[in-house]
C-alpha cells in the first residue's frame, strides 16, 4: 500500500465492515484524519463504549445494556405475544411499524444447511423453553421472505403446534408503489392469497 503504517491499518480495518470496499475506506480514512480530533476520538470512544457495555438480553437476545434489553422490561408490552425474527436489528423495522406490542426473539440467524446453520446454531432450544415456561399465545414468525426464512417459519411452526401455542407468519405481497408486471410469480401469489375486503 501507498500510505504510511497508520493510515494503512485504519484503511484495512475499514475494508472489514460490511459493504465497505477498499475505495469507500481509503475515503472514510481520509476524512477521519480531517476531522478534529475530538471527533475523532469520540467516534473511537463510542465503537469501544458499545463492545463493552452492549450484551445480549438474557431473555430474548435483542441488545441489551444489562440483563434484559428495553422491551422485556417494559411492562406496558403483551407478554402473551411474541415476534421472532432472525437478527436484532429486524425489530427496528417491526417497532417502525408501530403495530407490534409484544415482545420479540431473536434466533441469531435462519436455517441454511448450504452455509452450515441448522437448528442447533439458532436460538430454537431457547424459544421453546420460553413457550413452556411464559404465558404465551401466540409467536409471530417475521424471519425474512426467502428460502431459508420460509424453511426456519416451517420448522418453527411444526415444533410450536404441539406446545399448543399458536404460530402465525407475517403476510408477504407486493410492496406499495410496486408494479404488478415486476412481481415475482410466488411474491403476487401470495398477496392474492393474502387479500382482504375492502
Amino acid at each position: 500500500m501507498l500510505y504510511t503504517p497508520p493510515i494503512a491499518r485504519l484503511v484495512e480495518e475499514l475494508t472489514r465492515l460490511p459493504g465497505v470496499g477498499p475505495k469507500t475506506a481509503q475515503r472514510l480514512a481520509f476524512h477521519l484524519l480531517k476531522v478534529p480530533p475530538e471527533e475523532a476520538r469520540s467516534l473511537a470512544e463510542a465503537i469501544v463504549e458499545a463492545r463493552e457495555k452492549v450484551t445480549f438480553c438474557a431473555r430474548c437476545f435483542n441488545f441489551a445494556q444489562g440483563e434484559l434489553c428495553e422491551f422485556c422490561m417494559d411492562t406496558r408490552r403483551d407478554p402473551t405475544l411474541v415476534c421472532v425474527v432472525e437478527r436484532p436489528q429486524d425489530i427496528v423495522a417491526v417497532e417502525r411499524t408501530g403495530e407490534f406490542r409484544g415482545l420479540y426473539h431473536v434466533l441469531g440467524g435462519a436455517i441454511s444447511p448450504i452455509d452450515g446453520i441448522g437448528p442447533e446454531e439458532l436460538r430454537v432450544r431457547e424459544l421453546l423453553d420460553r413457550v413452556r415456561k411464559e404465558d404465551i399465545r401466540e409467536i409471530i414468525v417475521a424471519t425474512n421472505p426467502r428460502v431459508e426464512g420460509e424453511a426456519t417459519a416451517v420448522y418453527l411452526a411444526n415444533l410450536l403446534r404441539p406446545l399448543g401455542v399458536k404460530a402465525t407468519r407475517i403476510a408477504s405481497g407486493l410492496p406499495v408503489g410496486g408494479d404488478l408486471e415486476y412481481a415475482d410469480e410466488i411474491t403476487l401469489g401470495r398477496a392474492l392469497k393474502g387479500r382482504q375486503e375492502l
